[in-house]
Formats: C-alpha cells, structure tokens, sequence
C-alpha cells in the first residue's frame, strides 16, 4: 500500500512538471510571436483546465494577433464570466462583430463603455456601435459588378493581391513553400506570376518571379511594379531568424541594363523595428502608397505617401490623415488615375473585418469614404484591389466562406445590362403657303437639326416629297430651322421627351420609333403686307397689351430666323374718328409695336414703325362691329432683303 501511495505521488510529480514546460513552451511561443503553435500548446493545457484564464487569454490573444479575431469569441466569453474587464469586453465586442453578430457585438460594447471613464477608450467603443449602425445602410458602390472566385488559379494555401504588368500578372502565394509560418501556421508565402491578358489569366505556366530569387523561411507578398515596369516593391518579413530584420519591411529591385538587382531595404521604411507592408505606386509612379505601424498615426496600421526623391528613392512619408485613417486597420491602397483612391480597411463601418473602401470627392470638395458593399465585402477579410480596366473589371483577395482555402484571388466585372436602344426617327416635311388652298409640298428647302446646346446635329434639303429625315435621342429637346430663297426661314422647338416607351418596357434590343412633323414657310415677297392677327390696343391707347405682346413675338421669331429682312410695321384705325386723331393714334401704336419688338433683342435699323389711320381701309363704308374691326389691323411687309 505505501509503494502504490509512492507511485501515485510520483505520476502527479510527474504530470505537474510536464504541466509546468507546456507552461513554459507556451509562453516562449506566445511570446516569440509563434501564435499557432501557442494556441496548440495552450489548448492542451484547457483541455485540464478550461477555467485556466491565463491559458484562454493566451488563445484568444494569439487568435487576435493573427487575424482571426472571429475565432477568439469563445475563449474571451471564458474571461469575461471572470473577468468582465474593458479591455474583455471591447474584444468580445470585435470578435462578435468579426461574425456579424451585430446585436450581441453591440451589447457586449456597451458593457465595456461601463468598465471605464477613459475617454479615448469610450469614444473607440462608442465608434464601434456607431459603425455596426452605419453598416446597415451600406449601398453597393458599383451595383452591377459581379464577384468571381477565379477557382482555377487557386490553391488550399494562400492566394492574394495580384497587379498586372506587361501583359502579366504578378501575386502573392503560399504554393511550393518550404516551411510553416508559425504565427498562424499556414505556409510561408513567395511571389509567383504568369501571362495574362485582363482577367484571362494562363494558369498552367505559373513560376516563381523570374525577377530575383524568392527567399526561404520568410515571407514575401503584396507585390507593387512601377507604370514603366521598371521597379518591383514587396514586402518581406517574418523570418525566425535573430540574424534577420526583426520587422516585415519593404524591399525594392530596380531595372539595370540586363535585368532586375537583388532586393534592397528601402530608406521609406526608417525604422527596423517598424511594420511597413502593402505598396502600390501612384498612376504616375512619382508616389509610393503603403501601410505602416510607425508611431504618430491614428491607430494599429495607417495609410502612408511617399514622394519619389532625386535619386530615385522614396522619401518624406505622410500620414493620409484621419479621415481615411482610423484607430483601426487600414491596408492595401489603389490610387487612380481620376483621383479616386480606393484601400481596405477594419476601422470604417463595413461588414466584419477588412473591408474594401473608396475616398472620393463629393460635390462640394470634400473627402468622402464609402464601402463597396456586400457585392464586394463579406464578414471576412476583403483586401487588395487592382483594376485591370478601370472601373469595368480586375481583381480583389478574400478569405470569405467558400473559397478554394486560405486567402483566394477573386476577379470582378461589370455586368451592367446593355440598355434597350430606342432610335427616335424623325420626318420632317416642308410645305409652302398658298392662298386660299391647302398647303403644297416645297422641295428642296434646307433643314437644319441643333440640339438644346445649339449644336448642329444634322441638315440636308428635302426630296421631292418635302421630306427630310433625321434620328434623334429620346428625351431631348432640339430645334428645327427650315430655309429656301424666296421664302420666310422659319424655326420650330421640337422634343422627344414623352415621346418613346420607357427602355426598361422593351423587350427587343433596338426599337424604332417614326415621328412626323411640318414645316410651313410663306413667300417672301418685297412689298407684300402681311396682317398680324389678334394685334388688339384699348379704347384709344398704344400700350402693347400681353395678348398683343404674344403675336409680336411671333414677329420677332421671324426676324430671328431671317436676320437680312428690314420691315416696315404699320397701323391702320377705323374711319369713326377725325383723320387727323386717328392718323396720330396709328402711328404711336405702330411706334409702341416697334418698341416691344427692339426690346426683345431686335436692332431698331431693321424697323420702320408707319401709322396709315384710316388712308388704307380695306372695307369702306363699314357698317359693323366686325367690318371696323377688319380695318383696325397691324401689318408688316418687307422693305429690303440686305445681302
């Protein structure tokens, strides 16, 4: 019995120092930055201990520091039933929120804001519930584009940020790797590339860069070549080691007579000790875009502009500052060539974790940031846009549900749906005025389209027919001018607008629609009075009355549309008053016609205003209402026709 109480003390000796090096191992490795093989050890010991809050803040952290945030949920639920601490709470909170669980992510952050008073860490949380809220009314930036995960070039490991260049395609890939990164156990990743036009990639020729040699025991990614194809940036980093850069830094190989240099550290990186990651060159290549974790930003990873120096290398870093910039993440810039920049990040309101983004101007000059929308973003990480034809198609990374493993290369394309054409065919038909019969067709005049711009559109002259046919665009609004020597030019409005079926109605492609409408041109004939009807004036006045003023606008379109006519404009009266009153009244009644006429834009040396009292009745003797009436008129005749 004393030998068994001997073996049993012996096996618990035993087992509390085994215990005691998994401890140790553990925390070396958590330590190192080993974050999968941490989480290994330490779920060893939970599996003992599952109360073992050291051992659940190790995994949850571990999870954290190797973007899987999502997947920390559990183990800070452990802490929080202990422990409902802020820090606890606010990282329940995002792990929550990394699963879209919006409503539990929410209520775990409201606790946390009751754990302290410090007022960065309230606002911080306050931002986050803010964002969960603003999420929900996220339109999509680019309604029509379509998502494809390009499964072909795909593999199990990882797979991400591709850029073309030079009709090929250049990427990030955990393929062929040599050995496991141990922060989050997934291979180590080199950069691979092979043709491709657009999104038509060969996915049976893929080699590693041909450039220079990738490395062992590191990683390589996020691969950035200069417009001229002259420059290859990456990063390279997470080397285990001590005799290596303790940071991920950017490297440059540049172009020199024969071929590509070997990759150097590049002076934008300033520190050793600081994370710089995720170039891409402006349009121009004068600037170098990347993300850092240098101090002096507003939150883990920031935005950062470099401006390409005198002797070729990039320098002088900025901050984008805080508006693109948050407490959070943000990663993967894309300038544009219109001034657009596009970047993800996990600190705007989005859909999870990162998420893709777009800074534009509004209509007032201000900066503004929107999320693509869930056509483009999921609940997890979505990252690295590159445009092989903006804004139609390129590129982007995931590693959202249903891929082919790690990070996947998805491509996108507009699919916006042809619009229905609708052809507005528009006969025009000329006509002359003849007395007393109907209107007679009038062939070769000449008819002219403009727009609402008064841009010519169209002209020719009409066939034998008194046609002339022109195509116009639905909803629009032109004008007609029809012309023929010996007669009035004479000028229409015209519009389609509510005129064709709305193109969301049609079935077919193409529709046409026939339009017909008439030109009526008079004679112009020197000497000829024409008689402007329904020129009426009050009881033994001159004013231009408005009914008066509308048929005088008629007049002045006339003398638009024939700038070489001078005019003279007469009244005429009843006989009903003295010669001598009425001689006087019909010439300050043509004067006031003259008058309005000048002030609508026309040149008074074009008009002559001529009072005819009652010297030209046309019914002498008149006896009724009527018959007077037919006597007080106001005509117009041409006098001259200036070359």
């Amino acid at each position: 019995m004393k030998n068994h109480f001997l073996w049993i003390t012996l096996i618990l000796l035993i087992s509390l120092n085994a215990c005691k090096s998994l401890q140790e191992k553990a925390n070396d490795q958590f330590l190192s930055g080993q974050y999968q093989y941490a989480i290994s050890s330490y779920s060893q010991i939970l599996e003992d201990d599952p109360d073992n809050q050291e051992a659940n803040l190790a995994v949850a952290e571990s999870y954290r520091l190797s973007n899987r945030i999502e997947e920390a949920g559990p183990y800070y639920e452990k802490l929080v039933e202990d422990d409902p601490s802020f820090e606890n709470l606010y990282r329940l909170g995002l792990s929550l929120k990394a699963q879209q669980k919006d409503e539990e992510a929410k209520e775990a952050f409201e606790k946390a804001k009751g754990y302290t008073q410090n007022e960065d860490y309230l606002a911080e949380t306050q931002r986050q519930i803010e964002a969960i809220n603003l999420a929900a009314g996220i339109e999509n930036y680019f309604p029509n584009h379509v998502l494809v995960n390009y499964k072909e070039l795909n593999t199990p490991g990882a797979d991400y940020a591709p850029v073309s260049s030079e009709n090929f395609i250049y990427f990030t890939s955990g393929r062929r790797a040599s050995g496991l990164y141990p922060a989050d156990g997934s291979p180590y990743t080199k950069l691979f590339r092979t043709r491709a036009e657009g999104l038509r990639v060969d996915v049976s020729n893929i080699q590693t860069l041909p450039e220079f040699q990738n490395e062992e025991g590191l990683n390589q990614a996020a691969i950035a070549i200069s417009p001229d194809g002259n420059t290859i940036i990456y990063a390279r980093g997470n080397s285990t080691s001590p005799k290596d850069l303790p940071e991920t830094a950017l490297f440059a190989s540049y172009f020199r007579g024969s071929g590509f240099t070997q990759p150097i550290w590049m002076p934008v990186n300033e520190d050793e000790t600081w994370w710089n990651s995720t170039p891409a060159f402006s349009p121009d290549g004068e600037e170098l875009y990347f993300a850092s974790n240098r101090p002096g930003g507003y939150g883990g990873v920031d935005l950062y502009k470099a401006t390409r120096l005198a002797n070729g290398d990039f320098g002088n870093a900025v901050n984008l500052g805080p508006n693109v910039n948050t407490p959070g993440n943000e990663l993967f810039p894309r300038p544009t060539a219109d001034g657009k920049f596009f970047f993800s990040s996990d600190g705007h309101p989005g859909y999870g974790k990162l998420d893709l983004f777009v800074a534009e101007k509004d209509a007032s000059g201000k900066q503004v940031i929107k999320n693509l929308g869930e056509n483009f973003n999921s609940s997890n990480d979505d990252f690295a846009i590159f445009f092989t034809e903006y804004p139609k198609e390129g590129f982007i990374s995931s590693n959202r549900e249903g891929g082919e493993g790690d990070d996947d290369i998805y491509f996108f394309e507009d699919k916006t749906p042809k619009p229905k054409i609708v052809n507005v065919l528009l006969n025009v038909y000329t006509k002359q005025r003849v007395a007393g019969e109907p209107d007679a067709v009038l062939e070769q005049a000449r008819v002219v389209l403009y727009d609402s711009e008064n841009k010519q559109e169209g002209g020719d002259f009409s066939n034998s027919n008194g046609r002339v046919r022109f195509t116009l665009e639905p909803n629009a609004d032109f004008t007609i001018i029809a012309s023929k020597t010996g007669y009035f030019s004479k000028s229409i409005p015209y519009t389609t607008v509510g005129k064709t079926p709305n193109p969301e109605d049609l079935i077919q492609e193409v529709t046409n629609i026939t339009l017909d409408t008439t030109i009526v041109l008079d004679q112009l004939i020197l000497e000829k009075s024409i008689v402007l009807e329904n020129i009426y004036y009050d009881l033994d006045k001159a004013d231009i009355r408005p009914d008066a003023a509308v048929e005088l606008d008629k007049l002045v379109q006339i003398l638009k549309d024939n700038p070489s006519i001078r005019i003279e404009l007469s009244s005429h009266t009843d006989d009903r008053s003295s010669d001598e009153y009425n001689q006087d009244l019909s010439q300050r009644r043509a004067q006031s016609a003259v008058d309005y006429i000048v002030s609508q834009g026309i040149s008074a040396d074009r008009l002559v205003a001529k009072g005819y009292g009652e010297s030209q009745l046309i019914i002498k003797n008149a006896q009724t209402e009527e018959e007077h009436q037919v006597n007080r008129r106001t005509e117009f005749k041409v006098i001259e026709i200036r070359e």
